[in-house]
């Protein structure tokens, strides 16, 4: 009874060691990961995904290596353009390992040294720009540096797939000037809109005013044209009246009497002017109300006015043909004569230039006679 206890305690320890042992010796290395294993301190080889058994007190494992793409920001860092200017700039590396032995036993910390790799090699390459250059070149600086880091890591199993320029911050009092630079161009623009928005302005108003004008001046002559008509007309059909009525002095100068009280009237008439004609037409009233009012003649002997049938043909041809003219043929036949007249008066003065010129100086004859 006293010996089966330390057998049982035995036996314990020795399932225990065993399932330790096992747990030890198996290893299953999960998907896009790589176990890195040494067999007494020295590299053995290299687990990928899957299922694995190690030999227990021989074989370990050094590191586990994620191959993975991995994502790095790091913080601002201080860098002088080639115009002596502190610029801040932080950087965003994309890696992957591709190597876990090389990445293992090649460096000791491959993302510190990515790390410090890009300080560097942003200096070198800010180095030679201004801040201009550095603030409208982040493609190239970003393919400058993927070059260099991707050349350097390549022996520490890393494979370099992008590098990004997050963020650029200028100096306080270069923000200012930029700013003050931005405000200033943009003033600048507005104000040529502007000018340009006026220039258009004015050219349409002028265009328009020409227009106007040119159709006010072309309604004037269209107008003119037809009251000249309208008058012609008038006068036509009044002398035709008249000849067509056959009237003698007596009415005409009836007519003249009734028309001058007419001519005295209207309130700034102050002085009445007896025109000299007066007597005149007295005399012609008392004359075919007396001895002459037989003889149908005048005082004076004058003859009366021709009758309807002594109206001369040529008068009813004038009325008949008379007629209200199209406006726009009107003006068309009046620009027309004017173009007309305007060239007959360039081609007399350049007649006049080429005889003037043809003569010899002094009037003497071409050929030298006389």
């Amino acid at each position: 009874m006293d010996l089966s206890l330390p057998l049982l305690v035995v036996l314990l320890l020795l399932l225990a060691f065993v399932a330790i042992t096992a747990v030890r010796a198996v290893r299953i290395v999960p998907q896009a990961s790589a176990l890195i294993v040494e067999r007494l301190g020295r590299y053995s080889r290299t687990l990928e995904a899957g299922l694995h058994v190690l030999i227990p007190f021989f074989d370990r494992v050094r590191s586990r290596v994620d191959l993975r793409e991995q994502v790095v920001s790091f913080p601002p860092q201080p860098v002088i353009t080639s115009d002596n200017l502190v610029v801040s700039i932080d950087t965003v590396i994309y890696f992957q390992p591709t190597d876990p032995r090389a990445a293992t036993y090649e460096i000791a910390n491959y993302i510190q040294g990515i790390e410090q790799l890009t300080v560097t090699t942003l200096r070198n390459v800010i180095g030679s720009l201004d801040l201009e250059q550095t603030l409208t070149s982040r493609d190239q600086i970003n393919g400058q540096l993927r070059g260099v880091l991707d050349e350097a890591t390549g022996r520490w199993g890393i494979r370099v797939n992008r590098v990004e320029l997050k963020a650029i911050d200028p100096p306080a009092s270069v923000q200012d000037s930029m700013e003050q630079q931005m405000r200033a161009e943009r003033s600048r623009r507005a104000a040529i809109l502007n000018a340009e928005g006026q220039k258009q302005s004015q050219i349409l108003t002028a265009e328009g005013e020409k227009q106007s004008q040119v159709l006010r001046a072309e309604g004037a002559a269209q107008a003119a044209i037809l009251r000249a008509q309208g008058e012609a007309r008038a006068i036509v059909q009044v002398f035709d009246a008249i000849h067509r009525g056959g009237p003698d002095p007596a009415l005409l100068a009836y007519q003249y009497l009734q028309v001058l009280p007419q001519i005295a009237q209207g309130a700034s008439n102050k002085v009445w002017v007896v025109p000299a004609e007066l007597t005149e037409a007295l005399r012609g009233v008392g004359s075919a109300l007396g001895q002459d009012g037989a003889r149908g003649g005048s005082a004076d002997g004058a003859a009366r006015p021709p009758s309807r049938e002594q109206v001369p043909h040529d008068l009813d041809d004038a009325f008949r043909e008379t007629r209200l003219q199209d406006p726009a043929e009107a003006l068309a036949s009046a620009r027309a004569e004017a173009a007309g007249a305007t060239q007959e008066a360039e081609r007399s003065t350049t007649d006049a230039r080429g005889a003037g010129g043809a003569a010899p100086l002094g009037g003497a004859p071409a050929d030298g006679g006389g």
